[in-house]
């Protein structure tokens, strides 16, 4: 689904603008994905495993936008990428249509503005609108500043997964499962 462009502020008073991807923000995105992956050890893959080309990230986010019901949202801060907020549909059959997948991620040198709030409660806002009446996310349990943004939001845990992220040294992390009503 596409999403207009609305400005927010965030903690330093800074104007934050949100808005869905478009195909021209490819590079950027992909530029993203290695770096986030880089400063963090929480987010799902090694920077060297993001192989997408720019033409098949630009696919990517035309499918997001002719989607009816998931949303890329980018934040951007004087026209600067800075991060992301996805919305996904767990399933179309009857038993899961209700349910949506959230994740986000910012670069580290944005973190702690309050814009991942900001951008985590405009997907809640718009998966509501949706009709999704379950919001899900899965996060490793060493996150600590990401588990408690989720739980102020709202977010319950309902398990724990064990060793859910396997790194290449052999040691691995586990994950908590949370959920959110809509």
């Amino acid at each position: 689904m596409r999403f207009d462009s609305i400005e927010v502020k965030d903690k330093t008073g800074a104007v934050i603008e949100l808005r869905s991807a478009v195909e021209t923000d490819a590079e950027d995105l992909l530029k993203y994905l290695k770096v986030t992956n880089t400063e963090s050890a929480y987010l799902i893959c090694e920077p060297d495993e993001i192989t997408m080309t720019p033409d098949e990230e630009r696919a990517f986010i035309a499918r997001k936008n002719e989607s009816g019901r998931e949303l890329l949202l980018l934040a951007f801060d004087n026209g600067r990428h800075i991060g992301n907020c996805s919305l996904m549909s767990v399933g179309s059959s009857v038993r899961y249509r209700h349910r949506c997948m959230i994740a986000i991620a910012l670069y580290r040198e944005y973190c702690g503005r309050g814009i991942g709030r900001l951008m985590l409660g405009t997907v809640l806002d718009e998966a509501k609108k949706l009709g999704y009446t379950q919001a899900e996310l899965e996060v490793v349990t060493v996150n600590e500043g990401a588990v408690a943004l989720y739980e102020s939001v709202g977010f319950v845990k309902c398990g724990t997964l064990p060793d859910s992220m396997r790194y290449r040294d052999g040691s691995s992390v586990d994950s908590y499962w949370m959920v959110k009503k809509l």
